[in-house]
């Protein structure tokens, strides 16, 4: 081995080591969120995004242009709607769309280029064009498809929480309480979910002097759910109105949960339409293959 080619290698390993480095000191790191009480949410990004960040403002020239202005804005409602608000930029987002395939892209080229090399079957020779844009593809999209996830998880967690959330409210409403004491004491009382993180969002709010008809209405464009969209409604109607609260509240409690009620009969008749592809490509062939197996091998073995 000459001097050239032990330089080589010792870079190639010192590149190595401080790559390991830098991934191993991402993946000991924890996001949080500071709730407005002063109690810490932990949110959990994925390792290729906290990898990436750091290369997210080197592109955010190119998204701050008027073109993509209402795509930034999309974004954004949906970050602050996953819970994500102040943690991630708009123009991360899109700048994770662009960093993901072309930085893990190469890696993914790579292995499907030795996996190739070394197969050497007609199959993989055919399919090597579309192998090598599968990947990039998928990563491309994939911080949408996450984003969209967060959401989606951070709307059902709320849309299970709420009938309960109302049914404390009214109790402690119809025995006297005012309904900021009565909310109040319910997110200092209650774990943190993502209801309760707006709740107490709305509670200080109201507290640094916004009054709560606008705290309410902030809270229900921030969420973006039709559920707590027709709660936050139906309490500036009747804070408008004067109606009885407890009343209010215990009404939209029963149809919340009857809301539920007819979403879980929608999944249950959708059950055996979903089913229907695993049991033709899975459970079906095997159960032909055990029952007619035995028959096949025996026709074979007389001769037929």
């Amino acid at each position: 081995m000459n001097a050239y080619t032990l330089i080589i290698c010792l870079a190639w390993a010192a590149a190595a080591a401080g790559l390991t480095w830098y991934c191993g000191t991402v993946a000991r790191q924890i996001t949080y969120v500071t709730l407005a009480d002063g109690r810490r949410q932990e949110r959990r990004l994925p390792l290729g995004f906290r990898l990436l960040l750091p290369l997210a403002p080197n592109l955010a020239p190119l998204f701050a242009r008027a073109g993509f202005a209402r795509m930034r804005a999309s974004t954004h409602r949906r970050i602050v709607s996953a819970g994500f608000e102040g943690l991630l930029h708009p123009d991360e987002i899109l700048a994770l769309q662009v960093l993901m395939p072309l930085v893990y892209g190469a890696f993914w080229s790579f292995f499907v280029f030795l996996a190739v090399r070394a197969g050497q079957t007609p199959v993989l020779q055919r399919l090597d064009a579309a192998l090598y844009a599968v990947g990039p593809l998928w990563l491309f999209a994939y911080p949408a498809m996450w984003l969209t996830a967060q959401l989606k998880s951070r709307h059902t967690s709320i849309r299970r929480k709420l009938p309960f959330v109302l049914d404390l409210l009214t109790l402690s409403v119809e025995a006297g309480m005012d309904f900021m004491n009565a909310l109040q004491r319910n997110v200092e009382r209650e774990h943190i979910d993502p209801l309760n993180e707006e709740l107490i969002r709305v509670v200080r709010e109201i507290q640094l002097g916004k009054t709560r008809r606008q705290a309410l209405r902030d809270m229900s464009a921030r969420v973006n759910l039709s559920d707590l969209r027709s709660v936050v409604n139906a309490l500036v109607q009747a804070d408008e109105l004067g109606v009885s609260i407890g009343s209010i509240l215990r009404i939209q409690a029963d149809q919340i949960r009857q809301r539920r009620f007819e979403r879980a009969e929608k999944l249950a008749n959708e059950a055996p339409v979903k089913m229907l592809f695993p049991l033709l490509f899975f459970i079906f062939p095997a159960v032909f293959l055990i029952l007619m197996g035995p028959i096949v091998v025996r026709l074979m073995q007389q001769g037929f």
